[in-house]
């Protein structure tokens, strides 16, 4: 249903301006002009009996149809100008413009009114029908807004399948005409449902008397026996099953919720001109894309007759036809990921890319739901996973190669900070950099960032995305790079632990431009583009970097995800402390590719827990992803590829 507000605009008569076209008026002769404008201006300042005063019709009968046309129609405001009159002997015809708001949101109606007059002893009257009202309105019939609705339209991945379920709801709804008191029933509905009545009455007054109309949608399986029969017993109110694409099947911190669905209510939810009954996006790409996916209604003023039957059509108002929305995700990688994090108790999130293009092919949250999109907007420290970012800086300086060693003691202290190892302990000997990175040693990269500024370091995360202006149809966090200071400051950014944060998001992109040899922005719905041009990663460091997170599966920190030499997991682990939400928690990363899918899988754990989650959490993704899924990084996908 097409927009509009429940605080309703009312004129007043201190503001009401009637526009005159004034005619020259004989002293010894009386004008009509004086009985109309004093008509229109009764009329529109809202007292009725007044204007009534200037008609031959029974002046009660006339006061209380003129107050019914303003209620039928909802109004907001009416304004009325005077035109031209003809005078013919002891008649004349007054032509009047009438600008209807019907709300705001709705249209207003403009259309040209005639009022017939004649002479009485005493002056000039208004020869009263309902014509005056409007010139098609006839004995019997009332004025009446309809709503044609178009269905809501459905979210697709990429492949059509749709992500949003078909859900039962029962449409809580009135038939006016039935009403022994439209206020005191909607009162009791609305008390029933928890709902303010004044959006409610306001959809009502204006509806055609014997067409039900739907108020609030809950999902049925929410509806007690209890609430249907407390309904049931208010006198013009019904229920109504139905089936609408409500409920995100997948994806539902992106796809988002719709209102409607259970303790969700319009009234009381959605802020922003709507009307009791529409289907409201609340956040998400349903938020996103309301005007596409609801359309708007086709909207009528229409005559009814004594019986309810539409006799004409006044004017009309040709709505918008909903639409879907294709998506880049991948419902057998969305499935995938959703299962590889359904047995964390705590919060996680996985995020899976198409390298080659940054399209989104997954997005999962743990707690599931919609209230829940921080694989898209949460702020973490990277950890040791941002070593992929500083090794590049490192190699492409020219002082570091995979060779370089760098003792890694259990802790060490670089400027004014102490850096300590994930597992609190170090390394035998004076290790290369590849077996450094192989195992996420924290204090020999600290070391090793001696060879950094922070310019290095800031220029380096920029070409991997970090804090690149991109931006999505929903929120999302881009990373930020804010390294200031000495030595320790540079460390510290080197090793995920200050100075730097980050979204899984982010991390996903990360992992997708080692494996592309280029970073590319983020996109989630098809059809759109990115302002942010593609980034090439050093090709003097590319080959480099795949080596080391090739060496972290196959002989460190993530050895577990080593399950295909044809085409191996390549990956970087991290675990750094950072305060969330009032309390210090570990958050665990791991932050990879396998083939064209790169991904990121981030974990908020107790810090006394050294269980791999993310890793593990990585395994079973990669493990849920269909037979042949992933193909060869660079390489045509098949059919069902990524």
């Amino acid at each position: 249903m097409p927009p509009r507000n429940s605080l309703r605009r009312f004129l007043a008569a201190t503001t009401g301006v009637l526009v005159v076209a004034a005619t020259a008026a004989c002293a010894a002769e009386p004008s009509p002009e004086v009985a109309v404008r004093n008509f229109l201006l009764n009329w529109q300042e809202g007292d009725y009996e007044a204007a009534a005063r200037h008609t031959d019709g029974d002046g009660a009968a006339v006061a209380e149809a003129l107050r019914q046309a303003h209620d039928q129609l909802d109004l907001a405001a009416l304004r009325l100008s005077l035109r031209p009159i003809e005078m013919a002997g002891d008649t004349a015809t007054a032509e009047f413009g009438a600008e209807v708001d019907l709300g705001i949101g709705d249209p207003v109606w403009r259309y040209t009114g005639t009022i017939p007059l004649h002479r009485t002893s005493g002056g000039w009257a208004i020869a009263w029908s309902p014509a005056v009202i409007h010139p098609e309105l006839e004995e019997g019939e009332r004025l009446a807004v309809t709503y044609d609705v178009p269905d809501r339209g459905q979210i697709y991945d990429r492949n059509g399948t749709a992500l949003v379920e078909e859900t039962e709801v029962t449409a809580f709804g009135v038939r006016p005409a039935e009403m022994a008191d439209m206020t005191e029933g909607i009162n009791s509905l609305a008390e029933l449902l928890g709902e303010d009545p004044e959006p409610l009455l306001n959809r009502v007054r204006s509806a055609p008397p014997e067409e039900f109309q739907p108020l609030v949608l809950k999902r049925t399986q929410d509806v007690s026996d209890a609430l249907l029969g407390d309904v049931a017993r208010i006198p013009g109110v019904e229920t109504e099953e139905r089936k609408m694409p409500l409920n995100p099947e997948r994806a539902a911190g992106v796809v988002g919720e719709v209102a409607g669905t259970a303790e969700h209510k319009v009234s009381n939810r959605v802020s922003g001109p709507y009307q009791a009954g529409d289907t409201v996006g609340l956040n998400g790409l349903q938020s996103s894309f309301q005007q596409r996916l609801a359309g708007t209604a086709t909207t009528r003023i229409v005559t009814l007759d004594a019986a309810g039957e539409e006799t004409g059509v006044l004017e009309t108002w040709t709505g918008v036809e909903s639409g879907s929305l294709t998506t880049t995700l991948d419902s057998a990688v969305q499935e995938a990921a959703e299962a590889a994090l359904a047995t964390i108790e705590g919060t996680a999130y996985l995020v899976a890319v198409d390298a080659g293009s940054g399209e989104i092919l997954a997005v999962a949250g743990q707690p599931a739901g919609t209230a829940n999109d921080g694989a898209f907007t949460k702020q973490y420290r990277p950890g040791e996973a941002f070593t992929i970012v500083s090794a590049a800086a490192m190699l492409g300086g020219g002082e570091v190669t995979t060779d370089t060693t760098a003792v890694c003691e259990r802790e060490t202290k670089v400027g004014d900070r102490t850096f300590t190892t994930p597992n609190g302990s170090g390394l035998l000997g004076t290790p290369d950099l590849r077996t450094n990175f192989a195992y996420s040693c924290t204090t020999a990269f600290a070391e090793l960032a001696e060879s950094l500024d922070a310019a290095d370091l800031a220029e380096s995360a920029q070409r991997f995305g970090i804090g690149q202006p991109w931006q999505l149809p929903v929120p999302a966090f881009p990373g930020e790079f804010a390294a200031e200071g000495g030595a320790g400051a540079v460390a510290a950014a080197a090793v995920g632990a200050d100075g730097v944060t980050v979204s899984p998001l982010g991390m996903a992109l990360v992992a997708g431009a080692v494996a592309d040899g280029h970073w590319h922005a983020p996109r989630l719905v098809d059809g759109t583009e990115t302002e942010v041009d593609s980034i090439a990663v050093d090709p003097e460091v590319l080959e480099s970097l795949r080596e080391l997170m090739l060496a972290s599966v196959q002989q460190g920190s993530a050895a577990t995800l080593n399950i295909d030499y044809v085409n191996p997991v390549h990956g970087q682990t991290g675990t750094v402390r950072q305060e969330i939400d009032g309390a210090e928690q570990a958050v665990q990363w791991f932050v990879g590719y396998r083939g064209r899918v790169a991904f990121a899988v981030v974990v908020e754990t107790e810090p006394s827990y050294t269980y791999q989650f993310a890793v593990n959490s990585a395994l079973a993704f990669l493990q849920s992803l269909p037979d042949g899924y992933v193909s060869a990084a660079g390489a045509e996908t098949e059919e069902g590829d990524a």
